[in-house]
């Protein structure tokens, strides 16, 4: 029986998303409502992203620590900002035990109430200062470089399997410094670190910027951004980095003891991504056959089908597929593969027709296919087929098999160059610059994109926008030349143009 085509992105974009994650084996939707089983082959590429930012940090001086993912009621009410952003995403504790009841099944011991109510950990900066207020008292603790990879609960009432669920994975970095241009810095490097990862690991382009004051982290003074453009044309956030301060500091009581014997509080940073990055590079280079996956980010790498309908041809080319991911698994290590091996699998499922293996692993992603068949044993050679150009336009037939493993291993680093390229190309043709509201409300609805366009940055108009349009201000661009104009939707003065699109 023909498996069930995936629908066409031209016809039902969120249909085809979601037919994506299922086809692929990313994930699926639990029984427990909002969240999401991730499933072997989504969670290998999450480990991909985590092993490679991980380094990222290690790199820049942090260290990974764990924290509770309980947070008493009253740290969340510290910090008022804080408190008002999340309140309408916690997911609150009150008893600790249930009790059976015979024939009943069991329910909420009503004595085994908590003296004090808990928040299933939304994000950490409250639960992570008041324990920093035990850790630092001097200059010479700071800076506290600390990362932590976790899972948070923010109880959402309309979810997509990665890219909105009621419980998430994702690391969360919180610093803190002895002087604001020092937490400032941090603040700045690390959305450049969020910034290369996306585009060199990624291959996802990146607008990287200041949030507008309605679209800042909660408790923060600022928050920097990368904005990423989907196929549909909507931004995705990717990565968000905050200054936060010493609103935390002061909240906690965090004060350290300066070079000149004063009493100061610390200034701290925030920063996270999390599993939504696996939504954005399905839908940043993914197609109407299945999952892309950036070679840099794949869980496998090359997948080698030997091809024969008997016995001694199936034997014969197996042998051939061994010896080729053997000489694949030879080759240097270099940062391209973030120092590890590539990763090969041997496809031996001979049951199976040579089209449907060849489809399954197209679905999956798998960036190179190799296909070897009795006819290419005989001239000793094989069939490279590359995932970024499906069909006939991406292959490449009679490769020597003396040259087979240096030909994938080159055409493994064009693949990530050329998805880039590719949507960057996409992403830059599907910018305007705009000044008239009346076409921006037409243009937002199609064919959308990104908008550049005068603001007169004031939280009402652009409150005005969002509920007229459902379009935000993404960011405002770091490389975007200062321009003097007229706000599109009232005229008054605007200093420079500012991203708008809709978003997930």
């Amino acid at each position: 029986m023909a498996a069930e085509k995936i629908s066409s992105r031209a016809q039902d974009y969120s249909q085809w998303y979601l037919d994506i994650v299922n086809r692929a084996g990313l994930a699926e939707n639990s029984d427990v409502r909002g969240c999401m089983v991730i499933k072997p082959h989504g969670y290998a590429i999450w480990e991909r992203i985590q092993g490679a930012l991980d380094k990222m940090f290690k790199d820049t001086g942090h260290v990974n620590a764990y924290f509770p993912i309980f947070i008493p009621k009253s740290f969340l009410a510290k910090e008022e900002q804080m408190a008002e952003g999340f309140a309408k995403e916690c997911a609150v504790i009150t008893h600790y035990r249930l009790k059976a009841i015979p024939g009943k099944g069991v329910e909420v011991d009503p004595e085994a109430k908590l003296d004090e109510e808990l928040i299933v950990r939304p994000t950490s900066e409250t639960i992570i200062w008041n324990t920093y207020k035990n850790w630092i008292q001097s200059y010479r603790d700071l800076p506290l470089l600390i990362n932590q990879w976790a899972n948070v609960v923010r109880w959402e009432m309309r979810t997509r399997l990665f890219l909105r669920t009621a419980e998430f994975l994702w690391q969360e970095g919180h610093t803190a410094h002895s002087t604001q241009s020092e937490a400032e810095e941090e603040t700045h490097k690390m959305l450049e670190v969020y910034r290369e990862f996306a585009e060199e690991w990624m291959a996802m382009p990146v607008l990287t910027g200041t949030k507008s004051e309605g679209q800042k982290f909660p408790g923060a003074v600022y928050t920097l951004c990368i904005e990423a453009m989907m196929q549909d044309r909507k931004a995705l956030q990717a990565g968000t980095s905050h200054f936060l301060g010493q609103n935390f500091a002061k909240a906690f009581n965090v004060q350290f003891q300066s070079r000149e014997g004063k009493l100061e509080y610390a200034w701290a940073t925030s920063w996270g991504v999390s599993t939504r990055l696996i939504g954005g590079l399905i839908m940043t280079h993914s197609d109407d056959q299945g999952l892309v996956v950036p070679p840099r980010l794949a869980p496998i790498h090359v997948v080698i089908c030997p091809i024969g309908k008997t016995p001694d041809e199936q034997k014969a080319t197996g042998d051939v597929a061994d010896k080729l991911a053997a000489d694949l698994l030879a080759l240097p290590r270099d940062a391209f593969y973030g120092y590890d091996t590539l990763t090969v699998k041997v496809d031996r499922d001979f049951d199976k027709s040579p089209g449907f293996r060849f489809n399954e692993w197209e679905l999956k992603g798998v960036p190179v296919r190799v296909e070897i068949g009795p006819k290419d044993l005989a001239s000793s050679a094989c069939v490279l087929a590359r995932r970024d150009q499906p069909g006939k336009e991406g292959k490449q037939m009679g490769v020597p098999l003396a040259e087979a493993a240096t030909r994938i291993d080159s055409l493994l680093r064009e693949i990530q160059k050329k998805l880039f390229e590719k949507a960057k190309a996409f992403r830059d043709t599907n910018m305007h610059r705009i000044d008239s509201y009346e076409e921006f409300k037409k243009k937002i609805e199609s064919p959308g994109g990104f908008f550049l366009a005068h603001w007169d940055g004031t939280r009402e108009t652009e409150d005005k926008i969002a509920e007229e349009t459902k379009a935000t201000i993404r960011c405002i661009p770091f490389n975007l030349p200062k321009e003097e104009g007229r706000c599109m939707v009232t005229g008054n003065p605007s200093k420079q143009r500012v991203v708008f699109a809709k978003s997930y």
